[in-house]
């Protein structure tokens, strides 16, 4: 690789989950996959890391164009992936960026709002470092579309 692209060598990827144990998990496998992962506990808190929350104004656009994949479970109190999804993909700065839904709950018509709304790929938990690998292929093919 001759570096053209930078984040092909450790992508950052913020995890969203508001179970503690599922949250470990998915940083474990994105880490062990030589991915850089911020986590969150919950939408909120994901938005405003990401600089999306209306009264906050502090730097946080520098933590946006660091984020290259957002991984996030589908039912969390206050604010569903789904809901998640619609804000991110709202937003000019990171609507660009794949975003990843993940359930223990396989509903077909959850699965196909989730794509519709623009999420790249929905995936069911518990994730297996198969499923990680797969993530990290992604970021491979994206990122060398990108660059072409």
């Amino acid at each position: 690789m001759d570096g053209a692209v930078g984040f092909v060598e450790e992508p950052h990827v913020l995890a969203v989950d508001d179970n503690l144990i599922d949250r470990i998990l998915v940083e474990k496998l994105l880490k062990n996959s030589s991915c850089k992962v911020t986590t969150a506990e919950n939408g909120q808190r994901a938005l405003e890391y990401l600089g999306l929350v209306e009264n906050n104004q502090t730097s946080s656009n520098d933590n946006a164009s660091k984020v290259n994949m957002i991984i996030t479970d589908y039912c969390m109190p206050g604010m569903t992936g789904y809901e998640l999804l619609k804000k991110i993909k709202e937003s000019s700065v990171m609507k660009d960026v794949p975003v990843v839904i993940m359930s223990s709950e396989n509903v077909p018509t959850r699965i196909n709002n989730c794509l519709e709304e623009g999420a790249e790929m929905f995936m069911l938990k518990p994730l297996k470092f198969s499923d990680v690998k797969k993530l990290r292929c992604q970021f491979l093919c994206s990122s060398t579309v990108r660059a072409s």
